[in-house]
């Protein structure tokens, strides 16, 4: 508990010392990590196309408003001077000076002018300032003057008896201050005395300003001086006092009347003709550094200031004026009101306030110290919405009224200027007008969310937005004290930043998903694709809706400050567009600020301090875009500059192109945008983007035309870049390529007509082959089934014979037997005749086995004629009688059927075949029928 208290009185303590509350002009810094070169800045111009030169520590720096390039010294000195003249660079250094051209490619070339006057030189001398008259240049060191004269190329050295201080070009006269303190002019190319004044004698002079009637002498400790007429005297400011406490070190009048002067560790001061104190820009007010080396006002009056650690330029011209809090006490501002020609401030640290149109420093007022969101006038009242609750304002001091939650904001009552409705961290209350003042009426009952954004609709109706919920509608009973109905809308969906606001008679709601307004017939929210334009193409940053005291409606976007106006003639909203990028208003997202405290004059509260604007002087100037440096490059290889002027051929296997454009414009708050084409490989514009240059890998070869034109705001550039190049065929795509290509395919379309043709004979007698096959085997089929037909004939032929050699057979072995069977009748009888035994004769002649042999062997030869002679070559040994057993077996007749056959018992028979198997040498397990029958 004991710390709060010590904070507040380190706070009571370090408030007197805020300082002053001066708007200053924006500030844009360039570190030398930024630019890439030396500390030290010793000399600043610029060119007809209003690129920046500085002569720096490590050389030549050029700014184009995108890129920064180095050119480092000739001789690897510190460059102190620089002058454009005519867009020639003039430079000089430590023993040498001369002027840089650039080239086709964009890119400057040195060319030394000290070289063809070397051993004219004085030793150790450097050149510190260069100045052009007319037709001469004129190189200042030291010791010497240089004067080069450009249509003759010869130089005039003035050499005085004592060292120069300075040179200065005033009222169309070249001056010099000498090491003796006088001041000298160049006519006619000789040194004359002007001034040998011992009033002026021991200070040294800086700089020498044309005025009406003579010239001004700006001193370094003593301030200003006038000479006219051949009389010097003192010119008396309000600032002398400071300035003869303040070592000044650089100084130029400005095209507003005004002088800047540049300090050694006090920064700038910007004084009036009168000598009024201006600005005093420090580092604690965003100045880089306290020691300034040089100054130069640029074409769009911007002033630059080469620093001893760094380049600043300021916006001195600029309608935009900054606050910055470097101390932290003011904090991060949340709203501001002018009330009673005072200015108010409500920051998270409290409310701060000062007499409007001054530069007092602020103060705080009693009892707000904490957090405070709004400020509310009405009826001649201020109301606070703080964190700890309401409170009413009077200059210095606060008056609580409403403690019970903290309070987002105000609205007025419906049809009573006595009352007041305020949201707050949990509902919504009421206030009253009573005749001891402001009180506390009641609470609506109901509703207890947080109301940061709530609009009155109808008389008992309002609209609750909650970030984090969603959007309620509340109707209320007739003495605003209670909810009676709760409605909570499921489209829109609730978002993050989102805002509501009344505008045009129409409350609006703006999320990432688009603006959307209330229809009163349905108590709809639809899409306004008027007001939703503001966030397209993914500009949506925050939703907080803002309607100032002239009825503009106001909507921070990533890359703008968009306000909608409602036209005289017409009901439909107009956007009007600041181009004011979210990273460089440093707003608070979802607690964007602005107020109207002026007729054109709005203010914009940041996270450390404030920016003024005035809107109609928001004026951009009519500008150009230039074509800095195309280079080209193969895969994996080094760049190479080609010609910025177009109508370049470029070999095929460069085919990476890298196009460099910038718009010379150095205002803080103003973001160039660009846009580019390449005809011949895109049909439609790119989309803008804030990048200076653009890439195109592996372009195909033909022929191309790349633009690229800006715009800063709604303003296009004056004009648009065109480059025309072509990208050479490849090696493999040229005429002599293509002749072989054509060569190579009649070739191989011959040779393939050729194997084509021969295919195709070859397929054809393939095919007659194939149908000449075809018709041989259906031939061959024919006589195969001819021969089969034979076959079966001659099969049926034998199996007739054998059939006719089995009839036979049987015939014979049936009539042996009966010859056998009636002999052995006969034998039988006992009659012994002469004719029995004539009988039996007979009968043994007709069964004899030669006969009965014969006659087989005919008929089984016309039956199996080639048997006999294998088993014959089979088994030589085989003797007439076992051909003819084998012959019976050949017929698979048994031993029984055998025996008549050879007339001998069956026995005899068995004993036949028994020895046949041996004569055949076949083994037991082999049957003799099976034998034969397989031959």
């Amino acid at each position: 508990m004991k710390i709060l208290p010590l904070k507040f009185l380190f706070l009571s303590i370090l408030l007197p010392f805020l300082g002053f509350a001066q708007e200053l002009p924006s500030i844009v810094k360039y570190s030398s990590e930024v630019y890439g070169a030396g500390n030290q800045n010793w000399m600043l111009d610029q060119d007809k196309k209003n690129f920046l030169y500085i002569a720096n520590n490590e050389g030549l720096l050029e700014f184009n408003g995108a890129n920064w390039r180095l050119y480092p010294s000739p001789n690897e000195t510190i460059l102190r001077s620089v002058k454009v003249i005519d867009n020639v660079v003039y430079t000089g250094c430590y023993m040498e000076f001369g002027y840089w051209m650039k080239n086709q490619k964009g890119i400057l070339n040195y060319t030394s002018l000290s070289n063809t006057i070397k051993n004219k030189l004085i030793d150790d001398e450097q050149f510190w300032n260069i100045i052009n008259y007319d037709h001469w240049v004129i190189f200042q060191s030291l010791n010497r003057i240089y004067i080069y004269d450009t249509k003759t190329k010869k130089f005039k050295i003035i050499t005085p008896k004592s060292g120069i201080l300075k040179s200065f070009k005033a009222q169309d006269a070249i001056f010099f201050q000498t090491v003796d303190g006088s001041i000298f002019e160049i006519k006619n190319g000789n040194a004359h005395v002007l001034i040998e004044n011992e009033i002026i004698k021991n200070k040294k002079v800086l700089n020498i300003f044309s005025v009406a009637d003579g010239i001004l002498i700006q001193t370094q400790y003593s301030g200003f001086y006038k000479f006219a007429e051949g009389n010097l005297a003192k010119w008396n400011t309000e600032a002398d006092a400071l300035l003869n406490s303040t070592s000044i070190y650089a100084s130029i009048v400005l095209n507003d009347g005004n002088f800047a002067l540049g300090t050694i560790s006090n920064g700038i001061f910007i004084i009036s003709p009168q000598g009024k104190t201006l600005y005093h820009i420090t580092q604690n007010q965003g100045l880089s550094n306290n020691t300034i080396l040089s100054l130069f006002e640029d074409r769009e009056k911007n002033l630059w200031i080469g620093l001893d650690n760094g380049i600043d330029c300021l916006n001195i011209s600029s309608p935009i004026k900054t606050f910055f809090d470097k101390t932290g006490i003011l904090g991060t501002v949340y709203s501001s009101i002018v009330f009673n020609d005072k200015i108010y401030v409500g920051t998270n640290q409290g409310l701060f306030y000062k007499n409007n149109n001054s530069n007092d420093q602020y103060q705080i007022v009693s009892g707000t110290k904490g957090q405070v969101w709004s400020l509310f006038e009405h009826d001649n009242t201020l109301f606070c919405g703080h964190d700890s609750g309401t409170l009413t304002i009077n200059e210095g001091t606060s008056t609580v009224i409403y403690n019970q939650s903290g309070t987002w904001k105000f609205q007025n009552f419906p049809n009573n200027s006595n009352k007041l409705m305020q949201g707050n961290y949990s509902g919504i209350s009421i206030l009253e007008k009573t005749p001891t003042g402001w009180k506390f009426k009641n609470k609506i009952a109901g509703f207890d969310y947080s109301s940061k954004f709530f609009e009155i609709n109808d008389p008992n109706e309002i609209i609750v937005s909650h970030e984090y919920k969603a959007i309620f509608r509340l109707s209320l009973n007739s003495d605003f004290s209670k909810v009676v109905k709760f409605e909570t809308y499921k489209s829109p969906a609730k978002g993050k930043n989102a805002g509501l606001a009344k505008f045009n008679n129409a409350i609006i709601y703006a999320s990432k998903e688009g603006i959307f307004k209330l229809n009163n017939k349905n108590k709809k929210f639809e899409k306004d694709s008027i007001l939703s334009k503001a966030i397209e193409n993914d500009e949506y940053r925050s939703g907080k809706l803002i309607v100032d005291k002239s009825d503009k409606l106001w909507l921070f976007t990533k890359n703008n400050i968009n306000y909608f106006t409602v036209g005289k003639l017409s009901n439909e909203p107009k956007l009007n567009t600041i181009p004011i990028p979210y990273s460089l208003n440093n707003s608070m997202p979802g607690y964007e600020n602005i107020s109207r405290i002026g007729e054109n004059t709005y203010f914009i509260g940041t996270t450390d301090g404030y920016y003024s604007m005035n809107i109609n002087e928001l004026n951009f100037n009519k500008f150009d875009i230039n074509l800095n440096t195309v280079y080209k490059n193969k895969s994996n290889s080094d760049v190479q500059y080609i010609s910025n002027s177009g109508e370049e051929s470029i070999d095929f296997g460069s085919n990476n192109l890298t196009f460099n454009f910038s718009v010379p414009e150095y205002n803080k708050y103003i973001v160039a945008e660009y846009q580019y084409l390449l005809e011949g490989y895109f049909e439609d514009w790119s989309e803008w983007s804030n990048k200076p240059y653009v890439s195109f890998k592996n372009l195909p070869f033909g022929d191309y035309t790349f633009k690229a034109r800006a715009r800063v705001g709604n303003s296009l550039s004056e004009n648009t870049i065109v480059y025309k190049f072509t990208i050479e065929r490849p090696w493999y795509a040229t005429t002599l390529a293509i002749l072989i290509y054509l060569v190579i395919v009649f070739v191989i379309a011959f040779f393939v007509h050729k194997t084509y043709n021969s295919y195709y004979q070859n397929q054809k007698n393939k095919l007659i082959e194939e149908n000449n096959r075809k018709l041989e085997l259906k031939e061959m089929e024919v006589e195969q089934e001819l021969l089969k037909i034979k076959n079966e004939q001659l099969e049926l032929d034998v199996n007739s014979k054998n059939r006719e050699l089995a009839v036979s057979t049987m015939s014979l072995i049936k009539k042996n037997e009966l010859l056998t069977s009636i002999k052995e009748d006969l034998k039988k009888t006992d009659d012994n005749s002469k004719n029995i035994k004539t009988v039996i004769t007979t009968i043994n002649k007709n069964i004899s086995e030669e006969d009965t042999w014969d006659l087989f062997k005919e008929a089984f030869n016309n039956a199996d004629k080639d048997f006999l002679k294998k088993i014959k070559s089979a088994h030589s040994t085989l003797t007439p009688n076992d051909l003819r057993l084998c012959a019976y077996l050949r017929l698979n007749l048994s031993s029984k059927e055998i025996a008549p056959l050879l007339n001998i018992s069956v026995r005899s028979v068995e004993i036949k075949r028994y020895r046949l198997r041996k004569k055949m040498d076949l083994p037991h397990e082999q049957g003799l029928v099976e034998y034969i029958l397989s031959i």
